[in-house]
This record gives C-alpha cells, sequence and structure tokens, in this order.
C-alpha cells in the first residue's frame, strides 16, 4: 500500500492538465506554466497508468500526440476517460523541463508547435502516458432531450433525455457494480402561440376591359396554426382600370390602300416589298430583321440565305423607311423606291459593328476656387456612341443636375470638387471608358506653386570632394514639373492652349570649393507658375522582320485612314505626335506584300522627347492553290515534331468576290499563322492584346495563337472574302482546362488596335492523326466570316493578373539619382510549366511600358497557388541600344537585383546569361509568383496585385524592384545649369545652359585615338568662347574612357562629347564654344586631323595649342563629318542625338553605326600614352633590401627639407585642375631631389 501511494503521489507531480507549459527557467512570462491534475469525483480513489504512446514525430509544424488517433490505433489501450496525463521526451526529460511551448487536454492529448517555440527551436519528439481509473463501470454522457411530447400550438408537454451504465470490464451482470444515479431526466415544455397571418398577394388579374373603364382583382391566402384563429382583414381587393378612353375611328387617309389595323400607315393588299441585304463587301446578309423605321420592335420579317426578303401590303405610292437589323453589325435606315410599273424594293448595306473607341480624352487642369472649367470627351465607333457618362471619383455624376453630354462643364468650383473625372460613352455595340483627368482646385489666395525648391543632388567630378563635407553631391534645386493655375485668355477649351506649369523662377550662380579647384554651378533658389514646356513628341523606330530582321523598305504607315508616312531604305521611320494622344496605333503595310500589315501600339513619354521602338512583323506565308469548290482546310501552326494548334475549315462554294458574286475557280491562299509555342514570334503581336469589356474597361487578353487570312483570286490577285468558315481549335493545346469554355475567337480593328469579339466556340470530337498515331480528339469549333478585317486571335480573358516593377539606370551602381526615363520596358509572358498548365515554350502575352521618374510597372499574368506556373522574360531597350540587366550569377545578390531574400528565392531571378555566359546580358527571367498579403516578405514588391497599381506605381525607390543599368563604364557629365536629357520639361533657359533650345538638340562629339597599352580617361573642358554673356564661363565637362580596339593592339579610342557652337537661348549671338581635350593619363598629342586643322586656321580666332599633353579650339560652327573626326547629329531628343552621334563615331562614318570601337577610322586627335617604366627601386623595396641605410638617409632628408619653403599659387576659379601644371612641377620636384641625393653621394662619408 505504501508503494502504491507513492506512485500516486509520482503521477500527481508529472500529470499534465489542460493549458500551455514551458520550463519554470524560462523568464518569459508570456507563457503561463501549470501543472495540473485532473479527477473525476466518481472515480476517485485507486488509479492504473496506461503504457506510453508516441504516434507522430516532431517533423512539419510540430509533435502531435492527438487522443483520437491513439484510440484510432490502440482502441482498447486507453480508457474513455483519462483522470491524468504524462508527457516525456524520448530522451526522458519531462515537458515542463524542456523549455518549449506546449499544449494538452485531457479531451484532446498533447501538442507542441514549432512556431511557437523561442530562438527559432523545433519541437522535442514526445511520448504520452494516462491514468485511467479502476472502475468497472460508469454512466455515458447525457443523450440530447427528445421532441415535445404535444404538437398543438399553445400547449404544455414533457421532454426526456436518457444515459446509459457503461462496464469497462467484460465479466457478468451480477459481478459489475451498478451505476449510482437515474438513467433518465424529464422536464417541462410548451409550445408556441397559436397564430394567423396573411400570405402575399397574388398578382392582379386581367383587366374585364381595355379602354372605357374596367376593373380588375387579387386575392391572398390566411396561413394558421389552428382553427381556432382567424386572420383580420380582407383576403379580396377590387381596382380600376382601363381608364383610357377608347380611340376614335382611325383618321388615317391613304392615297392608296387602306389603314392598317393599327392606324399606324397605309397598307396595299397584294402588293409587295422587295428588298436586298448586303455587307459593304457586296456578301448577302442573311437572317437580318426588317421593321419599319417608326415602329422598330415589331420585326415584320427576315432575310434568307442569298439575303432577300418580302414585306407584303406596304405600298408603292409612297416612300417607306426600313430598319434592318443583324448581330454584329450597325443598324442601318433605308428608303424604299418604286418605278413606273409600282414595282417598289429597297437595299439595305449592313457595316460590321465596331464598339466605341475614344479620340479625345478629358485632360489634367488646375483652377482657383470659385473658377470655372471644361472636361471634353469624344468618341467613335459604328454606330457612333450615343450616350455619354461622366464620373467623378467612381461616382455618376447627375446628368440633370449638371446637363452634360459629350462635355462637362463645371462652374464656381469648389475644393471637394477636386478629384479625378472620366467619362464613359456606349452604343449598341459597346461602352467604353476614358482615360482619367485630374482636377484639381486650389483655394483662393494660396500660391499656385511652391516657391522652395525641392532637393536635387548633382554628382560632382570623380576628383571633386567638397571641403568639409567629403560629399561628392551638391544640391541644385529642382522645380517639380507640375500644372498650375495661371492666367488664361479663356478657361472654357477642351485643352488649355500652353498651359501653366510650376518651373524655374530664378536662379542664382554658386562656387562648389573641390579642394584643389572650384566648380561654377547654376542652383535654383525660386519656382513660380509659369507657361509650360512642351517638347515635340516623337516616335521613332526600325520595322524588321521577326525571323531574320530583314527591313521593311519603303512602307506605307499609317494612323487611322490616313497615311502619314513611309519607312525608309533600312525600315526607320520617325512620327511626330500631338501631345493630347492618349494611345498611338499605327499599322505598317507592305506595298510588296511580302509582309503582313501589322497595326502597333505604342506607349508615348508625356515628358516629350522621342522614344524608340524595334518594330518586329511577320512574314507573309507562301501562298497555296486551293480549288473554290472542294473543301478546304489549312493548318495553323506548324513546328516541326508537333502537331498544329488547329486549322481552317472552308466549306466548298465559300468565297466571293467585292460584289457578293460567289467565286469558282482557283484560290491563292495565304494563312499566316503567329505560333505563341515560337518565342521569337512574340515581339510581332499585331496591337496589344487588350479588350473592352461590357463595362467600357479595357482588360488583358492571353493568346492561343494568331492568325492572318489572304485570299486571292489565282487570275487577277483580287482579293477575295469567305462565308462560313470555320476554326477548328485542337483542345490539348490547352493545357489549362479552365480556359477551354471561356475561348472565344476575335477580330483586330486596325484603327483601334483593340481585340473584338467575333464568335463563341462550340465542342465536337473526331478522329485525327496525330504524330505518332490516329486517335480521338475533342476540337472547339469557331464560326467566322472574312470580310473587312483579315487579323483574328483565338483569346481569352485573364483574371490572374499582376504588375511588375522595373527601373533603369544609368549605371550599375543604381544610384537612385540615377534613373533613366523613357526607357521601354517589355514583357513577355510565358505559358506555365509541364504538368501544370501549359507548354513552358508558349508565350501568352506581349506588353510594353515606359520608364517615368519612378521606374515603370508592366501588366502580366501570374499565379498564387505555384510561384513557377508563370515565368516572363524581360528586356529594356532606350534609342535603339539594349540595356543590361542586373546580373544573377556567380551568385544572387540580393543588393544588386533590388529584390530581399526570401521572395528571391521564390521568384528564381536569372539572367539571360546564367547558365551560358556566352549569351547576351539584356534580358532576366522570373517566376511570376502573386505576392501574399499575409506574408510581410512579399507586400513590397517587386511583384503588386493587379488592384493594387496605385502602390506599385508610388512604390519608393527603396523598394523591391528589378533593374536594368547601361553599359556606360567610366564615364561622366556635369553642367554648369543642370538638365535631366531624361526630362525635357527640367530644360531652363539660361546664357550657361548646355542645350539651348528645348525643341532641338544638337550633339557634337570628337573622336581620339589612344596610342597605349592601357584605356584612358579623356575629359573635355567646355568654356564659353565669343559670346560677351559666357565667354571665358563653364558650361560643362565631359569625361570619357577609351574603348579597346579589338582589331589593333595596344590602341583604343575615345568619342568625347563637347558643346556644341551655335545661337544660345535667346537666338541672339553665335558663342564658338573654346573646347579643351585633356586625357588623363602621361600622354602627349603627336597628330591631328589635316582637314580639321586646315578647317580651324580658315576659321579665326585660332586657340593657342602650345600645350603637347592637350588640344584645345574653338568648335566649328559647321557641322563637319568622319574626314575632320567631328560627328554632329540634330535631334528633338537629346538621347537620340547623342546615340546616333557616338555610333557614327565608333563606326567612324557619317552615316553608319556602330557598337565596336574603330580607332582607324574619323580620327581628329591622336595621342601618344605609353605607360611608364621603373627606373629604380621603390621606397619599400629599399626598405626591404637594405633598411638602415635607407632610415638613415631619410632622416638626412628631413633635416634638410626643414628650411625649404614651397611657395603656392593661389587658388583660382576653374573647372579643371591643370595637369600639365601639376606635372611640370612635380618634374622639377624631382629633378631637384635627384641632383641633391647625387651630390650627397660624391661627398665622402
Amino acid at each position: 500500500m505504501l508503494e502504491l501511494r507513492k506512485v500516486l503521489l509520482l503521477s500527481t507531480l508529472l500529470a499534465l492538465g489542460r493549458g500551455s507549459v514551458r520550463s519554470r527557467s524560462q523568464p518569459d512570462r508570456s507563457r503561463r506554466g501549470t501543472l495540473n491534475t485532473f479527477a473525476d469525483a466518481q472515480t476517485a480513489g485507486v488509479t492504473e497508468w496506461t503504457s506510453w504512446f508516441n504516434i507522430d514525430h516532431p517533423g512539419g509544424n510540430g509533435d502531435y500526440e492527438r487522443l483520437e488517433a491513439i484510440r484510432f490505433y490502440y482502441r482498447e489501450r486507453v480508457c474513455e476517460r483519462p483522470t491524468a496525463m504524462e508527457a516525456r521526451t524520448t530522451d526522458w526529460v519531462a515537458a515542463a523541463d524542456t523549455g518549449e511551448v506546449v499544449h494538452s487536454s485531457l479531451e484532446k492529448g498533447f501538442w507542441c508547435v514549432n512556431r511557437e517555440q523561442p530562438l527559432g527551436r523545433i519541437c522535442s519528439n514526445y511520448h504520452v502516458r494516462f491514468q485511467c481509473p479502476p472502475v468497472q463501470s460508469y454512466w455515458s454522457d447525457w443523450s440530447e432531450w427528445g421532441p415535445c411530447s404535444t404538437t398543438a400550438c399553445n400547449d404544455v408537454g414533457v421532454q426526456v433525455r436518457q444515459r446509459k451504465c457503461v462496464s469497462t470490464q467484460p465479466m457478468p451482470l451480477l459481478l459489475v457494480p451498478a451505476c449510482q444515479g437515474h438513467q433518465s431526466e424529464r422536464r417541462e415544455c410548451s409550445t408556441p402561440m397559436c397564430i394567423a397571418k396573411w400570405g402575399p398577394w397574388a398578382e392582379w388579374g386581367g383587366c374585364s376591359a381595355t379602354c372605357g373603364g374596367g376593373r380588375r382583382i387579387r386575392r391572398r391566402t390566411c396561413v394558421r396554426t389552428s382553427l381556432s384563429v382567424q386572420c383580420a382583414g380582407r383576403h379580396v381587393e377590387v381596382q380600376k382600370c382601363g381608364k383610357s378612353p377608347c380611340p376614335a375611328k382611325c383618321q388615317l387617309a391613304c392615297s392608296e390602300g387602306e389603314p392598317s389595323p393599327d392606324c399606324s400607315r397605309c397598307a396595299c393588299e397584294g402588293h409587295v416589298l422587295h428588298g436586298e441585304v448586303q455587307s459593304v463587301t457586296g456578301v448577302p446578309v442573311g437572317g437580318a430583321s426588317v421593321a419599319l423605321a417608326n415602329r422598330p420592335q415589331v420585326v415584320l420579317t427576315r432575310s434568307d440565305a442569298t439575303g432577300r426578303f418580302r414585306l407584303p401590303g406596304v405600298c408603292s405610292s409612297s416612300s417607306s423607311l426600313i430598319l434592318v437589323r443583324k448581330e454584329r453589325f450597325s443598324p442601318v435606315t433605308a428608303s424604299s423606291s418604286s418605278n413606273s410599273t409600282g414595282r417598289s424594293w429597297v437595299r439595305a448595306v449592313l457595316k460590321s459593328a465596331e464598339k466605341p473607341y475614344v479620340v479625345k480624352h478629358p485632360e489634367d487642369k488646375v483652377r482657383y476656387e470659385g473658377g470655372r472649367v471644361l472636361l471634353c470627351c469624344k468618341a467613335t465607333g459604328s454606330p457612333t456612341p450615343d450616350k455619354y457618362y461622366w464620373y467623378h471619383n467612381g461616382t455618376l455624376l447627375d446628368r440633370k443636375a449638371y446637363k452634360y453630354e459629350e462635355d462637362l462643364v463645371l462652374r464656381d468650383l469648389k475644393m471637394e470638387q477636386s478629384g479625378e473625372y472620366y467619362c464613359k460613352t456606349s452604343s449598341p455595340a459597346g461602352s467604353i471608358k476614358s482615360s482619367p483627368a485630374l482636377l484639381t482646385v486650389i483655394a483662393k489666395g494660396t500660391p499656385a506653386c511652391n516657391s522652395t525648391p525641392e532637393m536635387h543632388l548633382i554628382r560632382l567630378p570623380v576628383d571633386c570632394v567638397q571641403t568639409g563635407t567629403d560629399s561628392r553631391f551638391y544640391n541644385a534645386g529642382h522645380c517639380p514639373h507640375n500644372l498650375c493655375a495661371g492666367s488664361l485668355d479663356y478657361d472654357l477649351r477642351c485643352r488649355d492652349g500652353g498651359g501653366f506649369c510650376c518651373g524655374v523662377q530664378s536662379m542664382e550662380s554658386r562656387i562648389i570649393d573641390c579642394g584643389s579647384y572650384s566648380l561654377p554651378i547654376r542652383a535654383v533658389t525660386q519656382c513660380g507658375c509659369q507657361k509650360c514646356v512642351h517638347p515635340n513628341v516623337l516616335v521613332r523606330g526600325r520595322v524588321v522582320t521577326a525571323d531574320n530582321n530583314e527591313p521593311l523598305r519603303f512602307g506605307h504607315i499609317y494612323i487611322g485612314k490616313e497615311r502619314v508616312g513611309t519607312t525608309g531604305y533600312q525600315g526607320g521611320f520617325t512620327l511626330n505626335v500631338t501631345p493630347d494622344t492618349q494611345r498611338l496605333v499605327v499599322n505598317f503595310v507592305d506595298p510588296s506584300e511580302k509582309f503582313l500589315d501589322t497595326p502597333k501600339v505604342f506607349v508615348l513619354d508625356k515628358k516629350g522627347g522621342s522614344i524608340y521602338y524595334d518594330v518586329k512583323v511577320m512574314r507573309k506565308q507562301t501562298p497555296i492553290s486551293i480549288n473554290s469548290g472542294e473543301t478546304n482546310s489549312i493548318s495553323l501552326g506548324e513546328i516541326k515534331g508537333e502537331d498544329p494548334i488547329g486549322q481552317l475549315v472552308i466549306p466548298p462554294n465559300s468565297f466571293h468576290k467585292d460584289n457578293g458574286e460567289i467565286y469558282e475557280g482557283t484560290v491563292r491562299a495565304s494563312v499566316t499563322f503567329i505560333d505563341p509555342r515560337n518565342i521569337t514570334t512574340a515581339a510581332a503581336a499585331p496591337g496589344d492584346l487588350n479588350f473592352v469589356n461590357d463595362e467600357g474597361d479595357m482588360l488583358p487578353l492571353r493568346t492561343y495563337g494568331m492568325f492572318s487570312v489572304d485570299f486571292r483570286d489565282e487570275t487577277n490577285k483580287e482579293v477575295l472574302g469567305a462565308g462560313a468558315v470555320q476554326v477548328h481549335l485542337d483542345t490539348q493545346h490547352v493545357k489549362m482546362q479552365e480556359h477551354i469554355p471561356k475561348m472565344k475567337l476575335w477580330s483586330l480593328n486596325p484603327d483601334t488596335g483593340v481585340w473584338e469579339e467575333e464568335s463563341d466556340f462550340s465542342y465536337t470530337t473526331s478522329t485525327g492523326s496525330g504524330r505518332s498515331k490516329r486517335e480521338e480528339r475533342t476540337f472547339l469549333i469557331g464560326n467566322m466570316e472574312i470580310r473587312e478585317r483579315r487579323l483574328f486571335n483565338l483569346d481569352v480573358p485573364e483574371n490572374r493578373r499582376c504588375y511588375v516593377k522595373v527601373r533603369a539606370y544609368m549605371s550599375d551602381k543604381f544610384l537612385p539619382s540615377e534613373q533613366l526615363e523613357g526607357v521601354v520596358i517589355s514583357l513577355i509572358n510565358l505559358e506555365p510549366k509541364p504538368g501544370y498548365s501549359s507548354n513552358p515554350r508558349a508565350w501568352g502575352r506581349f506588353d510594353s511600358v515606359i520608364t517615368g521618374p519612378n521606374g515603370a510597372c508592366l501588366p502580366a499574368f501570374c499565379d498564387a497557388q505555384r510561384p513557377d506556373a508563370y515565368t516572363a522574360y524581360v528586356t529594356a531597350m532606350m534609342g535603339g541600344e539594349e540595356l543590361e540587366a542586373a546580373p544573377s550569377s556567380p551568385k544572387m545578390n540580393p543588393n544588386i537585383i533590388g529584390v530581399s531574400q526570401p521572395y528571391l528565392d521564390k521568384i528564381d531571378y536569372q539572367r539571360s546569361d546564367h547558365e551560358d555566359p556566352a549569351l547576351k546580358k539584356t534580358a532576366f527571367r522570373i517566376n511570376l509568383a502573386k505576392p501574399n498579403q499575409n506574408n510581410l516578405d512579399e507586400t513590397n514588391g517587386p511583384i503588386y496585385p493587379y488592384q493594387n497599381l496605385i502602390g506599385c506605381e508610388n512604390a519608393p525607390v527603396d523598394a523591391n524592384h528589378f533593374r536594368f543599368f547601361r553599359v556606360e563604364k567610366d564615364k561622366y557629365e556635369y553642367n554648369v545649369v543642370p538638365f535631366e536629357e531624361s526630362d525635357l520639361t527640367t530644360w531652363t533657359g539660361d546664357y550657361l545652359s548646355w542645350w539651348p533650345n528645348p525643341q532641338e538638340f544638337r550633339a557634337c562629339y570628337i573622336k581620339v585615338k589612344v596610342q597605349g597599352p592601357k584605356e584612358v580617361m579623356v575629359r573635355s573642358r567646355n568654356l564659353g568662347g565669343t559670346h560677351r554673356e559666357t565667354k571665358g564661363k563653364l558650361y560643362g565637362i565631359r569625361d570619357i574612357r577609351s574603348t579597346r580596339d579589338m582589331r589593333e593592339a595596344n590602341t583604343s579610342a575615345a568619342c568625347v562629347e563637347f558643346k556644341c557652337s551655335g545661337m544660345l537661348f535667346d537666338q541672339a549671338q553665335v558663342d564658338r564654344s573654346l573646347i579643351s581635350i585633356l586625357p588623363q593619363a602621361n600622354c602627349r598629342r603627336i597628330s591631328i586631323n589635316n582637314l580639321l586643322q586646315e578647317y580651324l586656321t580658315k576659321h579665326p580666332p585660332v586657340a593657342q595649342n602650345n600645350d603637347s599633353h592637350a588640344f584645345n579650339m574653338l568648335a566649328p560652327v559647321d557641322p563637319l563629318g568622319h574626314n575632320y573626326g567631328i560627328y554632329t547629329v540634330t535631334d528633338q531628343n537629346p538621347r537620340v542625338a547623342k546615340e546616333i552621334a557616338i555610333g557614327r563615331c565608333f563606326d567612324g562614318t557619317s552615316d553608319g553605326f556602330s557598337r565596336e570601337m574603330k580607332s582607324d577610322s574619323g580620327v581628329a586627335l591622336t595621342f601618344s600614352c605609353p605607360e611608364r617604366k621603373i627606373t629604380r627601386e621603390s621606397l619599400f623595396q629599399r626598405l626591404q633590401t637594405n633598411p638602415g641605410q635607407t632610415l638613415s638617409q631619410m632622416a638626412r632628408d628631413m633635416r634638410e627639407s626643414e628650411g625649404l619653403q614651397v611657395q603656392r599659387s593661389s587658388t583660382r576659379l576653374m573647372a579643371y585642375p591643370s595637369e600639365q601644371q601639376g606635372r611640370t612641377q612635380s618634374r622639377r620636384v624631382a629633378s631637384l631631389t635627384r641632383r641633391r641625393v647625387s651630390m650627397r653621394a660624391q661627398q665622402p662619408q
């Protein structure tokens, strides 16, 4: 008995009750430590312990020893109601002594969760045992209360519940102790009160009379729970109806026939109106509804398969207006005609319906409180949109209150009317929304602009470190280019003329102390509201084929129906764009018909300048001959080793001419398929893969292939149309099963660049022959007619969308102040991985966005379930130059890539040369993992949910983002008047401005050849030369490292920019800039281009060139060419001008372009920069070979130099420390030192 009590005492100390337990040695009070013992009053006394159980291991989320699971595996080893539990690790450590947070419950068991443990620990492996009562019988739980014994309303009854006596031992009943207590319990119950209520009224019955007065009846039913209660009120209601007076006899006078029964027209019995319905291409249109224009809701007949119809009873004496309608066509009203024989006919020509498209968007405006403003909106379409709706911050404005149609006028403006405005227009074909416009209302008396400049840091030359701060940056100030409320001559225009913007009102000259020299700078001191600078907006580019870059020579360029230009011999083009253009749709047409006609949608840089696009077009498929009288099938997509994606099925006698006549004969058919399985075709996709939904929002599509059709008469090459064409899409290529029911056939509107729905698809099953065997396959079938449009698409709307944040930088230092604007970022959406959704070689979408001051946000498809479901390739291009992506090898560095861990691993960033260093470095691939908003690591970019576009656009520069940079090493530019070439609105009119005209930018370069084993930094120092306001004053500095000529040993060359001569910003007088070319090494000028030397001599004044270590000249006014070693290019964008000039300079020609330096062509100056040879031992070497003698010599030198005083010249204002003077002085000191050492060596010791 004593031993039994010891066991009970030990089990009581070790037992775990309900709650959480941790080690008592842990100081964390948030985790309460409790040791509880549970004892049932009925089973108190002697108890027994079970064996130890361990059914789980601490992998995954933790260790879970659930009582339910233990009973599942060991049914008869645990009692029904344990009284206590003990838990220990497999190392026999009590749970309370482990220091871990654990949980226990006599009903649920024991568990430990890994994420709750301190300092990253994980749970131990536990086993548990339970204490059970030795009793042989006990009561089970009470059952639920039974139903009430009475069902009548407002009555009283009885409810009963029961329990069972359970035995734990298989012993005879007489030997088992009986359970104490009652087996059943009773309680009183009652039913609800008796009620009676009316049911809902039935619909009104018909009126007893249509006119002159009648009545109608409706009834209701009483619903009650007892016959003893009744509903109050009537169960029948009677209402008067048909109050309108009965019409008088029809008074319509008919010169022919009699009035129709409804007295709406004259009807001539026996006369028939004949009609025909055709499309604009002359094809008969069947199934069109025909009605009278004055009663459009009453369809009288429909056209048959030949497009003809008959209207009996229409008189011939008067003209009748006939309304003809058909789905996907614009309704048309046609007037009937009659001849002298009394025959009447009508001909209706239906035009394909086109959804509305906004051609004039409202613009951002700023007004003072109490003023007025006009916001304009205009849309086109077929039929023409006739309804306009205006919204303010997403709320529809009351048409009656504001009295608007296309234009919205707001008068007596109030502060609360600030916000976002957009219009929505609709027609029977659909709806569309305009771009939003921001209206800013400023309180009276408030300054239009903040006069205090914002901080704007200018990077200083590498040898300029400011005294006292050691900073290489200087705050020159900056005025944000925001709209402001200026003095308009008229405030109710759609566009505020030139408009007013915040800009530089005053500047001051300052001196930057660089220690050894000084730099002048013009800093902004005050901002103000003034006329906006509106640079010209240009779109430049080159049109080439997607397969081998063959240029589209002399192709026609259309914007809408208007031809606006022609491509050059190399495929180049330039387009001037109006400032109010929101979406530029350009159609490139090949007159030689070798390439597909390709519409492209260009995004624009609103801050002006030119954007460069490398436009890809598809080569037309070689035509094949088919018989128009037979069924023809043409495959869509031919990739070696793979089945076609689908096919076109053309029934016999489907081809027709423009006049609608059926064509019989041989057809030359060319069907060109843009196959998404071939990633090289992505850039050639026409349009921008967007459609407009029923609400008017433009949304993205995901393509399964696009095709262009071209059918022609074999004899005269006349273009043919086709009706009842079927498109069969093989569903084996649609791996995302949820896309199959949403698949549609679309056609491209070439004027708007928007895809419009052509038809739905239906299912069919057929036995087809695959690559390996004949098999039963499922196809989607879509029906189409080939009329005016010739570009079609197999697409589905995709709702799993995100935005990707990308920034571009001037260099691989990725400085926030050196972000590039106007860079075209392109993203190719690739299909999901095999086994998940689709073929990884297939692309689904192609998008381009231009970087602004805060980077760019590109739309993309993404997935929240699988990080690698969707992938994307991203590239960047600026002015025809591909930018380099942040590297991913040999090791991914989050600080370089711009994305923090662990999100970077989830995205799996890889640059294009990740696995093969020989590949280009101009793209990267990522997984498009939709961010988890509950995971803090994924809420800071670079991938944002589609609903959080504002968060992506406004993300701070230190938020996660992907990076591109320009491959320009050791290049530096300094302007005395700060200017950002990526934002032309930052231009300031000043005599010392590097670019004197914001509408035209002239870039000048000189080619300098360097003979020597190393690349050398070459600087141009640019001063005013002849203008009275700038003479002797610095314009700016340019540094560039020479580029190695890979064809010639020990030779490099540099293309150095210099300040062009010409008119300054006031256009009053020419300034010939004084240019100094200074190699930053031990260099000596050995030759000057003879033609350049002759030109400078014939155009005085001539700059002095006494120093052989530099070259000075007064820059030529004339645009000299490569024969002089001078390269000059003028453009409306400074970056484009510089890129073209650099490309010509590298190539050494006046019209070529190269990125490989050719140092033997078009050179202006040649310098010899040999490597200095070491002729004597250095101090370090002498200390190693003879330390005693060296130290003694150093002590003597120091004593002798105590009286030596070196007089230094005072600091002068200059842009560059004179290397010549520094080298001369150092040579003199070195020479003096050598002479002293030599004299001491000759003296006797």
